[in-house]
């Protein structure tokens, strides 16, 4: 089959999404929930890539509560250089930051608690006698997490150590879950869900990549309460993949480290080359509309997309729009012979929840992979682990 071109691929996609009063997404500028912009107080200051985890809990919780805020988009270092606007504003150029009624806060438990005292708690409060132990909790499980993860062990029986461990914190995560009536850390959904989201979803993620340990599909609790989390949407809106996660976590940890064990090398290609419906990352059911967005989202970005690529322009632009008519058609379009590097840089570059939700970029992960393997096996640039300023958004604002 012949790529359909550019207008034939527009007429295929009328997705739309009212980015101000509808579900919670990444491209907002501005969330009002109905409220009239002479209500907004709150200015929430997070990273472009919409990846970093204590932005996601501020994110997540002003959602949660329908807060009316903006939102000004701020690079994080190991993307690029932190914009002098920022710097000026917040002196440290920590992120998350919020202005509420025009005072800068930051460090994200400081700005929990001022939210809380300016509009109300989220069913419980961050100084409940109730949500004390569990935020101690949610560090214990961290450090447990960045202890394996983040430092190499140098003999077998260490890395058992560390596995037991983190096992061992995890079954007291489960007991705490099952101490309610539902699925939620308390009787209700609350700012403990909320506090554990952004680092239990990572967790999940890079344990079965690089440790060949699946948190949610061993511990029966958690996949519960992460069943629960993706029936709210705007969880779902913040919600990232395996893919991102394993792949921005080591610039951000100072590394992490594979295990090497056979489980760990299984998981590890099927985050990386498919197939991507077989990751226990989601569970809820795939929207009609994914293959729709994915498809609107890269024809407004198109542009810079083919312009970022390392390869030539004209290669790239059939071989996306190969990729984009297999999508949406089912239909075999191979692409020009060295499209497979152009199709497999772009895979590994799709970003959850940037540049679209978590089906939408299955499916073009999917078409992507599908696509290339009619020309080739070869593979894009690797992706950095010491940084990722090949995802700069500098790259995408302007030409270069």
């Amino acid at each position: 089959m012949t790529a359909l071109s550019w207008t034939e691929l527009e007429a295929l996609t009328d997705f739309d999404l009212d980015r101000v009063n509808g579900p919670t997404n990444s491209q907002a500028r501005l969330r009002l929930f109905g409220h009239s912009e002479s209500d907004v107080r709150v200015t929430l200051y997070r990273d472009y890539h919409a990846w970093c985890p204590y932005c996601q809990k501020i994110w997540l919780w002003l959602e949660e509560k329908q807060i009316p805020y903006r939102i000004e988009k701020v690079t994080m270092f190991c993307y690029g250089e932190k914009e002098a606007w920022y710097k000026r504003k917040v002196r440290s150029g920590m992120l998350p930051a919020i202005e509420l009624d025009g005072r800068i806060i930051t460090e994200s438990d400081d700005i929990l608690i001022a939210l809380e005292r300016a509009f109300g708690v989220l069913t419980f409060g961050m100084e409940d006698p109730k949500v004390k132990p569990l935020r101690w909790l949610e560090r214990l499980l961290f450090r447990g997490w960045c202890n394996w993860l983040c430092y190499p062990s140098y003999s077998a029986r260490e890395e058992q150590q560390k596995r037991e461990k983190f096992i061992e914190i995890a079954a007291q995560v489960e007991e705490a879950l099952s101490k309610t009536p539902g699925d939620y850390f308390l009787e209700e959904f609350s700012t403990v869900d909320v506090i554990f989201t952004p680092y239990v979803e990572r967790m999940n993620a890079s344990l079965y990549y690089y440790k060949g340990y699946s948190m949610r599909e061993e511990n029966p609790r958690l996949k519960a309460w992460f069943d629960a989390m993706e029936t709210r949407s705007a969880y779902r809106g913040t919600q990232s993949d395996f893919h991102t996660h394993v792949h921005d976590l080591p610039p951000q940890m100072g590394g992490c480290w594979e295990n090497g064990e056979p489980q760990m090398l299984v998981n590890k290609a099927r985050v990386d080359q498919g197939d991507w419906f077989e990751l226990p990352d989601v569970s809820y059911p795939e929207p009609e509309t994914s293959r729709q967005e994915a498809l609107h989202r890269v024809i407004k970005h198109r542009s810079n997309i083919i312009r970022v690529n390392p390869a030539a322009d004209r290669l790239i632009d059939e071989a996306l729009r190969c990729a984009l008519t297999r999508m949406m058609t089912g239909e075999s379009c191979v692409p020009p012979i060295g499209s497979d590097v152009a199709l497999r840089y772009l895979r590994d570059r799709v970003s959850v929840p940037r540049d679209m939700s978590i089906y939408a970029a299955k499916r073009f992960r999917t078409a992507l992979e599908e696509t290339a393997a009619l020309v080739g096996e070869d593979q894009g640039l690797p992706i950095p682990i010491k940084h990722r300023r090949d995802q700069d958004p500098a790259n995408f604002a302007k030409p270069v």
